[in-house]
């Protein structure tokens, strides 16, 4: 196996950006020759420092790249990192028998990742969910001939040129010049400002109300249940069937008095007399 050794000089501190690039790019870049040395002793030794060298030269590519993707508002950081997971990937899977240098083979995996996070991240609701709203969400900045709205025109040639229909095109352009709208009050104007927060918020559904209703709830659902085993069985049948049915059919004085051969003023006091103790004992639980 031959065996290659290559200096990759990393700084003692890369504490912001600025050091991060100056730093790769000082990192020597590889010749056709190291490149396939490199390559061979990883896929066929799962040499580590060969992908460790080959990741550390091609990462001012990963910067280099990032730059074309600024003006979507995501810190640049962010965009170098998910595109060195990219090239990581790409060293990986590089097959240095292929003719192929790794840096053309690396720039579909820098790319793809750097996509993905773009799409993830740009704006809270998804902008781009099928092949062609991603195609058009990555160009269609670029192909504008100015600022200004999409004739009709442009909307189709733009279209043609990219293989979508017009009105996909007019439908991500009205996505892109949209704006977020922010749910908070723009601090300092909380009086003026009416927000969506403003409107959105239920303090019924907030987590300590939902559990106070559900707490009280089986506070209520124990109270009664005790305060019905203390009742005699002939009360306890009358506030049953008075109160407690779930099919509405509920019971007259008159058909209980029937049924126990007394008279509906009595049914009445028992009643009475068994909700005065049922809302005591329901009282004494919550």
């Amino acid at each position: 196996m031959t065996s290659t050794t290559l200096a990759f000089p990393t700084p003692a501190s890369l504490g912001s950006l600025d050091h991060y690039i100056q730093a790769v790019n000082r990192f020597p870049l590889l010749t056709q020759e190291q490149e396939t040395a490199l390559g061979r002793r990883l896929q066929e030794h799962d040499d580590i420092d060969a992908a460790r060298s080959l990741v550390l030269s091609h990462l001012r590519l990963v910067v280099a790249v990032s730059r074309n993707y600024v003006g979507y508002g995501l810190p640049q950081a962010d965009l170098i990192q998910e595109g060195n997971v990219g090239l990581m990937k790409a060293v990986r899977r590089f097959d240095p028998d292929r003719g192929v240098r790794l840096v053309s083979f690396a720039l579909h995996w820098i790319r793809a990742e750097m996509h993905e996070y773009i799409l993830r991240n740009w704006r809270l609701v998804k902008v781009a969910t099928t092949k062609a709203q991603r195609k058009l969400f990555f160009n269609l900045r670029s192909m504008k001939a100015s600022t200004a709205a999409l004739s009709v025109a442009e909307a189709k040639a733009i279209a043609r040129d990219l293989g979508v229909k017009p009105e996909e095109v007019v439908e991500m352009e009205t996505r892109l010049t949209g704006r977020d709208v922010s749910i908070d009050p723009t601090p300092g104007d909380e009086e003026n400002h009416v927000s969506p927060i403003a409107y959105l918020t239920d303090s019924d559904d907030e987590p300590a109300k939902i559990f106070e209703r559900k707490q009280a709830a089986q506070n209520r659902t124990k109270g009664l249940n005790t305060a019905l085993a203390k009742l005699d069985d002939r009360s306890r049948r009358i506030i049953e069937a008075r109160w407690l049915r779930e099919d509405d059919s509920t019971s007259t004085l008159q058909e209980l008095a029937d049924e126990y051969g007394v008279s509906a003023e009595r049914i009445r006091q028992i009643e009475s007399k068994a909700m005065k103790t049922i809302r005591g004992e329901m009282a004494s639980a919550l």
